[in-house]
């Protein structure tokens, strides 16, 4: 049973005595058990104490998944150093704003990523001491001094350290990915971090029989807190792998006798695209939890797969604010605000939205240490995103007479053509449904007129062949006219974060490329 235990470090600690053998996480080829990943733990605290890092102090962590990752993260928490997960993919003036900005005087990195800290550590001003997780590297240079993990690991004491950390302590500083200006450090406490796990557990009924499936990265906050701590909070097990592998999924579920696994982005529109199988039924899964379930999808995905589907809408900053149950399903929706929010839909000025009206959706809790406690360093943008003390998460959409949210699009994803505004999210969800299509992401591409033209840049099946007209065609009857796409572009792969999300200020950037399709140029006729 959980026992109630709110910050991270404390709850290892528990099931190491509690279940010492017991399995907790199998990394692909590698098993961990609750002993051996508090054991670790013990040893990483003691080796920050040994660097001279203490409570409160900051560290950043940029790590594949992999044991050494959860043994710097049971660690870090077990002494109340602040850790900070760094997303695999940064590198230059990112890497070194996010290092500087969280005052980060020591880093947790793989050797593969150590000349990326090279290339900016004449710019840093906080960092000390670099851990490199890995072999065949050549130090950094004084002051930065390097250290092996291997070395220091095995050197180190595996006593448990006697610092008191309570659940309103913050527990990490997770940056936003910075696409529409300067990142943000979203500081989480341990309250925040369990509020989570522990909504994740009631409405996923969790229990010790569960395994869990996660492929998203650990500097996330999915793999981390809705499936790894919900995961120890209920006592199941959990497996998690590097990579989404759409071909290998099912393979993997069955082998390993999944029972739950998280989606985000596109994760069941391509499973669902993936080649029919006579045994597709026949695996272990009973549930998913994730966003977004696209309706058109929704009940073939429970047909051919078996599985019930749970959709949540929230943020690094919110948790889990809402959830549409699988018991309770509303197609097209996100769900009902979860029971410790409270969520309404604003105007642009700040005005509760009559039922039905699409506006901001803005949220706040109902009790203390469920969401962040404002962005680190930052309170100019932690007093302008609690305006009128509403969270305003600057994403669109309605509420209907039941209290269901319908989320329509981000804000800065949403795109104004001659006084219209159209979702990108639902121009994709239509293109998203062509046989053809494994992904589709639209895009606003300036006008020459004013505002914007819509553009779509289309990721198709292996094997798949189709001309622009075809796929307006398809969209003419499903779309307003003034949604239809002016420009086309077939790609190759779609630019995506390591949690399967297309990075579309990439794609803004791109812009009209010399290889994008014009329907204008060729006439092509707008039915209205």
């Amino acid at each position: 049973m959980y026992s109630g235990l709110k910050t991270f470090g404390k709850i290892i600690e528990h099931r190491a005595k509690e279940k010492p053998d017991a399995r907790f996480i199998r990394f692909e080829e590698e098993e961990l058990t609750f002993g051996q990943s508090n054991e670790n733990g013990n040893k990483m605290a003691n080796v920050m104490i040994g660097l001279g890092l203490s409570k409160g102090d900051t560290c950043a962590v940029m790590l594949p998944n992999s044991p050494e990752f959860l043994a710097a993260w049971v660690g870090l928490a077990k002494l109340g150093i602040i850790e900070v997960p760094i997303n695999t993919a940064y590198r230059g003036d990112l890497f070194s704003y996010i290092l500087n900005k969280a005052e980060c005087q020591a880093i947790v990195i793989s050797s593969q990523w150590l000349d990326r800290l090279r290339e900016i550590s004449g710019s840093l001003t906080h960092l000390r001491h670099i851990i490199v997780v890995g072999h065949g590297y050549e130090p950094l240079p004084i002051p930065l001094i390097t250290h092996s993990y291997e070395y220091v690991m095995a050197n180190a004491s595996d006593r448990e350290v006697d610092v008191e950390i309570k659940p309103s302590d913050t527990s990490l500083i997770m940056f936003t990915s910075g696409t529409t200006g300067p990142s943000k450090g979203v500081i989480l406490t341990h309250s925040a971090n369990f509020k989570l796990a522990e909504h994740q557990c009631v409405y996923r009924e969790i229990t010790p029989n569960d395994r869990i499936f996660t492929f998203f990265p650990l500097f996330h906050i999915n793999a981390r807190y809705t499936q790894i701590l919900a995961g120890l909070v209920a006592g199941a097990d959990v497996v998690l792998h590097n990579r989404f592998s759409a071909s290998k999924f099912w393979d993997i579920c069955r082998k390993e006798n999944v029972t739950q696994f998280g989606y985000m982005g596109s994760v069941l529109t391509i499973l669902l695209k993936q080649p029919q199988r006579p045994d597709d039924a026949d695996n272990p899964v009973q549930q998913a939890c994730g966003a977004p379930a696209p309706p058109e999808i929704y009940e073939e995905f429970k047909r051919r797969f078996g599985v019930k589907i749970h959709e949540g809408y929230g943020a690094t900053e919110l948790g889990t604010a809402a959830i549409n149950h699988a018991d309770s399903f509303r197609p097209g929706s996100c769900g009902k605000a979860n029971p410790h929010y409270e969520i309404e839909i604003h105007d642009d000025n700040d005005h509760p939205c009559p039922l039905g009206v699409e506006g901001e959706i803005v949220v706040r809790p109902k009790e203390p240490g469920v969401i962040f406690s404002g962005y680190y360093g930052s309170p100019e943008e932690t007093v302008k995103a609690w305006k009128n003390l509403w969270f305003h998460t600057g994403d669109r959409g309605r509420m209907d007479e039941d209290g269901y949210i319908y989320f329509v699009d981000r804000k800065k994803d949403a795109i104004r053509r001659r006084g219209e505004n159209i979702s990108s999210f639902e121009v994709e969800r239509v293109i998203n449904d062509h046989p053809k299509v494994l992904e589709a992401a639209a895009i606003g591409v300036p006008s020459e007129l004013t505002e914007e033209e819509v553009m779509v840049v289309v990721l198709l099946k292996d094997g798949e062949e189709m001309n622009p007209e075809e796929l307006l065609d398809f969209c003419q009857p499903r779309m307003a006219h003034f949604a239809l796409p002016r420009y086309i572009r077939f790609v190759s792969q779609l630019p995506r974060t390591p949690n399967e999300k297309v990075e579309k200020y990439k794609l803004r950037e791109e812009g009209i490329t010399t290889d994008t399709w014009d329907r204008e140029l060729v006439g092509y006729k707008v039915l209205r």
